[in-house]
């Protein structure tokens, strides 16, 4: 199959659909269903939070951590696992994943006191790290490249997207009616119904090259990036003068100085140095973690908002984000067409810029009931903006990408998303949750995450060099 370079994408070209066997589909099942499974984690526990602190006693500020404690080892460990995924075997890999995850999310739904809760967090965040790579890499070597794969991807996409959406809701719906536990009990059926059709579908797939485990890198990234978040968020509640936030803070700084090094060093790094150096590698992955450290942020504060302020129950609070993922999957609809008319680069910074003026829209929220109204408007047009931004910038990174460096800039691409995941709602979440005045600790918050997102729109501008009458290279159209 030759991939056309040249010519124009034009979205309405009709493609061949593909027939897929009745195996194919039950493997595309599993493969997405577990990749569902991951996305509805990210947001079913959002709108459970109070009723989470009020029942296992972790005050406002500590919240976070119940983000957080996913998110960190899911981005931290991602690369690492799918490399060894690459050497020891995805299928194996995979199934482990779901193995721990399930165990993870039931010790989740028992949990006794904070400890034992963001122990199972942590774990479910590992199992993420291990599930999403190997997936995704189990996806696109069963599926042959052309229309069978990208239609495999695209059902993949939609269901990623939609699985944030459910979350939201069905967490709502969860916690008004069974608790919040319910919610981490959904996650356990999910990996108890999923796990035992795995092995019997999913074939093995391993890398021929058996590129060298890189152990340091992973060691030092991680450990880096869990220094710097919890000297940033323990600063929060009680300055940079504590003993603890010093060390770890400095430690952090250290531990990813000597990342780089290892990386620039070492014959089978976990990010290539010299592909970062591509400005469309460099600046497509700034927009992502931009838009979506930014975007968890005002999910995260505005789930506070609309049930400590407003006082929404977590069912209402629910629906509000449900409007917004309903108008995210239009977006991922539309925005495919949107990049074939003007290009990845230009709907890339269109999207930013859209994302941060929508959410400096928000700064209007007060204590009156008809606020609602402009939660929904806002944030859900900000989302379809987030998500154009999200498919934009994936394109961004892989395209001009030779084929066999195209594993190191997908493995980019999901590193930012799970990385920007991360680390938003610890640098600004705090700001909201230790503010004795809460709307004005979220008024706070928004603005400063409006203007990082605005910033970052013309910082992405001039670095792709996005200017008004240029004619940008065309995404690959495979023929």
């Amino acid at each position: 199959m030759a991939i056309d370079t040249t010519s124009p994408v034009t979205p309405t070209e009709p493609l061949d659909t593909p027939r897929l066997s009745t195996r194919d589909k039950l493997v595309l099942f599993v493969l997405c269903a577990a990749q569902f499974m991951v996305a509805l984690d990210f947001s079913v526990l959002n709108v459970s939070l109070p009723a989470l602190g009020s029942d296992l006693g972790m005050s406002r500020s500590a919240l976070q951590w119940a983000v957080t404690a996913f998110a960190l080892p899911s981005g931290g460990f991602l690369l690492l696992f799918g490399r060894i995924g690459d050497l020891y075997g995805r299928r194996k890999l995979f199934l482990t994943g779901l193995a721990l995850f399930g165990a993870a999310s039931l010790l989740a739904t028992l949990a006794w006191d904070p400890a034992s809760f963001l122990t199972g967090r942590a774990l479910q965040g590992l199992g993420a790290a291990a599930i999403v790579p190997t997936g995704m890499s189990l996806l696109t070597t069963t599926f042959p490249e052309g229309p069978a794969r990208d239609r495999a991807l695209g059902i993949s996409g939609t269901l990623l997207s939609l699985g944030f959406t459910v979350g939201m809701v069905a967490g709502g719906v969860l916690t008004d009616t069974f608790g919040w536990r319910s919610t981490m009990a959904l996650l356990t059926l999910f990996a108890l119904i999923v796990l035992p059709l795995a092995p019997a579908l999913l074939p093995e797939s391993r890398t021929p090259e058996r590129p060298r485990l890189d152990v340091p890198g992973a060691i030092t990234v991680t450990a880096g990036l869990l220094s710097l978040i919890y000297a940033l968020s323990t600063a929060a509640d009680h300055g940079f003068a504590r003993t603890d936030v010093a060390a770890t803070l400095a430690t952090g700084i250290v531990l990813l100085a000597a990342f780089v090094t290892i990386e620039s060093r070492t014959t089978a790094p976990l990010v290539s140095l010299p592909m970062l150096r591509r400005r469309t590698v460099a600046w497509g992955n700034f927009g992502g973690l931009v838009t979506f450290s930014m975007m968890s942020t005002v999910v995260f504060v505005l789930t506070l908002y609309l049930q400590e302020i407003l006082h929404l129950s977590a069912f209402e609070t629910g629906l509000v984000f449900g409007v917004q993922g309903v108008l995210s999957a239009v977006a991922g609809a539309w925005a495919p067409r949107v990049i074939g008319r003007i290009g990845a680069r230009r709907t890339l910074v269109a999207s930013l810029t859209g994302q941060g003026t929508l959410i400096a829209a928000l700064l209007g929220l007060d204590a009156q009931g008809w606020s609602v109204w402009l939660a929904v408007t806002a944030v859900s047009l900000s989302s379809m903006c987030h998500l154009g931004a999200i498919i934009s910038y994936g394109l961004t990174v892989t395209s001009g990408v030779p084929d066999e460096e195209q594993g190191l800039a997908t493995g980019l691409v999901t590193s930012t998303q799970q990385i920007g995941l991360t680390v938003g709602i610890p640098l600004l979440g705090v700001l909201a949750t230790t503010s004795h005045d809460l709307l004005s600790g979220v008024h706070t918050v928004l603005a400063i995450d409006a203007a990082v997102v605005l910033i970052a729109a013309a910082l992405v501008a001039v670095g792709l060099r996005v200017r008004s009458g240029t004619v940008e290279p065309q995404p690959l159209r495979a023929r």
